[in-house]
C-alpha cells in the first residue's frame, strides 16, 4: 500500500552539500590586499617564489664555521679568523682555522660544517680573536641550512585558493611579496525573525512577556560571519509579517552575496520566509537526514543566494558550520572547504541512534578519549560551549565504550 505521508523525504547532509557547493560558483571578484592584511583570506593567484630561500648556505646556529677535517680529533684547537655576524660576507676559510658565526650568517667558502658553541671552548688571545677548542669531531654539513632548501626560485609556493595563515603570510613575505591578491570578503545580510525575540540589553530578565527569548543566534551568527572574513550587514530582526519580510530580503538582496535567516523555514502560520522568497525568487526547502538541524532552505532573489536556518540554536550553529561554511569558502574560491574529522576512542555507550545522521557534542577527556555532553537537545546551547567538538554518527549506528568514531574539533570549522 502506498504511503499516505506528506512529510518530505529526507536528504542526505552529503547530497545537501553538493548542491549548495554546485550553486556556489566563485563570484565574489578579486582584490590587491597587504600581506599584513591577508590573514584569513583565500587566494586568488598562484604565488610563485621569484628567488632562492636561503639564498646561500648559511648557519643555523651560533658558533664556529670550520672545515670538518680539521677537527677530526676532538680537542682540536683552531686559530679564529674571522667574525661572521649574519648580514656579513666572510672571506674563504683557510686550512687550520675558524669563523666566529652567528645564526643566520653566509657560511664561508672552504667551510663545511658548524660547531656550535656549547660544544666548543673559547680561548682568548691578546690582539686578535683568539683561538677555539673544538670538543666534538663534527660530520660535514652539520648545523649547515644549504641555499633553497626552503624554496627555490620558479616554485609556486602558495597556491590559489589556499586560505591564508600567519604561516603562509610569512611564507609570502620572505620571498618579497607585500601584497596579494585574494578574494573579496562576501557580502552577508543576516536577519532573524520570531516576535518572541528579544536583544539582551533592551529588557531585563524579569520584564520578559511570557514566551520571550533572548536571540542568542544574532549573536554567534555575526561571530562565525566574522570569523570567514566576511563583510555583515546585520539587519536585525524582521517582525512575523509577510510585507516586513519581503521588503527586509527585497532590500538585502540588492547589496548582497548571501543572505541568512534564522527561523521561519518551517511550516507554521507565522513562518514567512518561505512565502516571501517565493514571491521574489526561488526557493528549495530540503528536510536534511540531520540531527539536529533538519529543516534547511536554500534559495535565490536576484543575484543574491539565500540560506535558511533553524531557529534552534545548536541547529542553526551546527548547520552553519557544516553548511554554509563550506559555501562560503567556496564563493571565494577555496579548495579545502570540507570538515576534517580524525579518529578517537569513545567513552561511552551510544545505544540509540538515530534515524538521521546525528551529530554529538563531546570534549576530549585526559585519557585520550571522548566523554558525551548530558543532554544533546537541539536547544542547549550550553553543549556547544561546554564540548570541543562533535561526534559524526551514521545513521541506525550505535557504538559502545571503545569504538573509534570519527570527531569533528570546532577548531577546525572556527578558523
Amino acid at each position: 500500500m502506498a504511503s499516505t505521508s506528506n512529510r518530505p523525504p529526507l536528504m542526505p547532509l552529503d547530497e545537501a552539500l553538493a548542491r549548495l557547493l554546485a550553486a556556489a560558483a566563485p563570484r565574489v571578484g578579486t582584490e590587491s590586499v597587504s600581506t599584513f592584511e591577508a590573514d584569513g583570506r583565500v587566494l586568488a593567484q598562484d604565488v610563485v617564489s621569484a628567488l632562492t630561500v636561503p639564498p646561500r648556505d648559511n648557519s643555523s646556529m651560533d658558533g664556529y664555521a670550520v672545515r670538518s677535517a680539521d677537527c677530526a680529533t676532538v680537542g682540536a684547537v683552531l686559530r679564529v679568523a674571522q667574525r661572521i655576524p649574519a648580514g656579513i660576507v666572510g672571506t674563504p676559510l683557510a686550512a687550520g682555522t675558524a669563523a666566529r658565526i652567528f645564526t643566520g650568517a653566509q657560511i664561508p667558502e672552504g667551510a663545511d660544517a658548524v660547531v656550535m658553541q656549547e660544544d666548543t671552548a673559547a680561548l682568548p688571545e691578546e690582539g686578535g680573536l683568539g683561538s677555539v677548542r673544538i670538543e666534538i669531531a663534527p660530520a660535514a654539513g652539520q648545523w649547515i641550512r644549504r641555499a633553497g632548501e626552503d624554496v627555490a626560485a620558479g616554485d609556486v609556493v602558495l597556491s590559489r585558493g589556499e586560505r591564508l595563515t600567519p604561516a603562509g603570510l610569512g611564507l609570502a613575505a620572505s620571498v618579497g611579496l607585500d601584497r596579494l591578491q585574494v578574494a573579496k570578503r562576501p557580502r552577508v545580510a543576516l536577519l532573524s525573525t520570531g516576535d518572541e525575540l528579544v536583544m539582551p540589553g533592551e529588557v531585563a530578565p524579569e520584564a520578559m512577556k511570557p514566551g520571550s527569548i533572548y536571540n542568542s543566534n544574532r549573536f554567534f551568527m555575526r561571530a562565525l560571519l566574522v570569523r570567514l572574513g566576511c563583510e555583515v550587514n546585520d539587519l536585525g530582526i524582521v517582525p512575523d509579517r509577510r510585507e516586513a519580510t519581503i521588503e527586509a530580503l527585497r532590500a538585502a538582496s540588492l547589496s548582497n552575496d548571501l543572505i541568512i535567516t534564522t527561523g521561519g523555514v518551517s511550516v507554521g502560520e507565522e513562518d514567512h520566509i518561505k512565502g516571501a522568497v517565493q514571491h521574489l525568487g526561488q526557493l528549495d526547502l530540503w528536510s536534511l537526514s540531520m540531527k539536529p538541524g533538519k529543516p534547511f532552505a536554500y534559495g535565490r532573489i536576484g543575484d543574491a543566494h539565500l540560506t535558511g536556518l533553524p531557529g534552534n540554536p545548536v541547529s542553526s550553529f551546527l548547520t552553519f558550520l557544516l553548511l554554509v561554511r563550506p559555501f562560503l569558502l567556496t564563493l571565494q574560491g577555496a579548495t579545502r572547504v570540507a570538515p576534517e574529522p580524525i579518529a578517537m576512542r569513545a567513552d561511552f555507550d551510544w545505544p540509540r541512534a538515530d534515524r538521521r545522521r546525528e551529530f554529538l557534542r563531546a570534549r576530549r577527556n585526559a585519557a585520550g578519549g571522548l566523554d558525551l555532553f548530558a543532554n544533546q537537545s537541539s536547544g542547549v546551547l550550553t553543549s556547544m560551549v561546554w564540548g570541543d567538538g562533535v561526534i559524526d554518527t551514521p545513521a541506525d549506528q550505535p557504538f559502545k565504550a571503545g569504538d573509534t568514531v570519527q570527531f569533528i574539533p570546532f577548531a577546525s570549522l572556527l578558523r
